[in-house]
C-alpha cells in the first residue's frame, strides 16, 4: 500500500517531520511518500495561503495518479483543496483536520482544539461546522505561535502548546485534545504526557484511516459532485491542467 502525504506548504523540514511521523505509525507493508509543492507559501496561516497552496496540492495528487498511489493525505489543518483533490482520483483523500475530528469523537464526547494562531483557529471553527463536529468541540484555542516556530523554535513552541492544552483540560470540560497543525505531528506523546489527556494528531490519524479505507476496498465515489472534472481547456499558467490531464 502506498500512501502519499502532501505537505501543502513548501518548507522541507516540516515535510520531513510530517513524513517521519506518518511512517512511524504506518503498518508493516505501508509505504509512505512525503511530498510538497514546488511553489507556494512557506507556511499556511490564512485563507489566502490556503487558496494558493491548493493548486500545488492538486498537482501533487495528479503526479501521484501517475505513480499509482493508493491513498492521499493533505497534511495541513485547513484541509486546503480537499474536495477538489477527491475529484481527481478514485483513491481515498483525507484531510488531517477531518481525520482528527473523527478520531477524537471515537474516544471522547467532547474535545478542544489547540492550534497555532487565533486566525487559523477561526478557520478550524469553520471546518468543525462544515464537517458536522461543532457540537463535539468545546473550544478552539490558539497558542499564538507562527507555524514556522514549530521548526525554528521548537522547545518554546512546545511549551506554549502544553500550557494551552492544560488550560483546555482545566477549563473546557473535555476528554481529549486535537492538535491543530500538521507541524505538530511529532509532538503527540510529549503533549499527552504533560497534559494528562488523550491527544489526537491529524497526520497519524489520517494514515490509519487511509489504511482502513484501502483495506476495505473503499475509494472516492465517482458519482455526483466528486466525479472527475469535465475536460476543458485552461489558459496561461494553468494550461498544463487542460483536458483533465493525468486523471484516471
Amino acid at each position: 500500500m502506498q500512501i502519499r502525504v502532501i505537505n501543502p506548504n513548501t518548507t522541507r523540514g516540516m515535510t520531513d517531520t510530517i513524513g517521519s511521523a506518518a511512517q512511524g505509525i504506518a503498518a508493516p507493508g505501508t509505504v509512505i511518500t512525503s511530498t510538497q509543492p514546488a511553489h507556494g507559501p512557506v507556511s499556511i496561516e490564512s485563507h489566502f495561503d490556503e487558496a494558493i497552496s491548493a493548486v500545488g496540492v492538486l498537482e501533487e495528487v495528479m503526479a501521484g495518479e501517475r505513480d499509482g498511489v493508493d491513498a492521499y493525505i493533505i497534511a495541513c489543518f485547513g484541509d486546503p483543496g480537499l474536495l477538489a483533490a477527491r475529484e481527481l482520483t478514485r483513491a481515498p483523500v483525507i484531510g488531517i483536520a477531518e481525520a482528527a475530528f473523527h478520531m477524537a469523537t471515537l474516544i471522547s464526547t467532547r474535545f478542544s482544539v489547540v492550534t497555532t494562531l487565533g486566525r487559523t483557529g477561526i478557520i478550524a471553527e469553520h471546518l468543525l461546522e462544515q464537517y458536522g463536529f461543532g457540537h463535539h468541540c468545546r473550544r478552539v484555542r490558539a497558542a499564538e505561535i507562527p507555524v514556522l516556530d514549530l521548526e525554528d523554535d521548537g522547545d518554546a513552541a512546545l511549551t506554549r502548546i502544553i500550557e494551552e492544552g492544560r488550560r483546555a483540560r482545566d477549563e473546557d470540560g473535555i476528554g481529549a485534545i486535537v492538535l491543530g497543525c500538521g507541524g505538530m505531528a511529532d509532538l503527540t506523546d510529549e503533549i499527552s504526557e504533560a497534559v494528562g489527556l488523550p491527544v489526537v494528531e491529524g497526520v497519524t490519524a489520517a494514515v490509519k484511516l487511509s489504511e482502513a479505507l484501502v483495506g476495505l476496498g473503499l475509494g472516492t465515489s465517482k458519482v455526483g459532485d466528486l466525479a472527475f472534472p469535465r475536460a476543458k481547456a485552461f489558459t496561461g499558467r494553468f494550461e498544463h491542467l487542460s483536458h483533465g490531464a493525468g486523471l484516471r
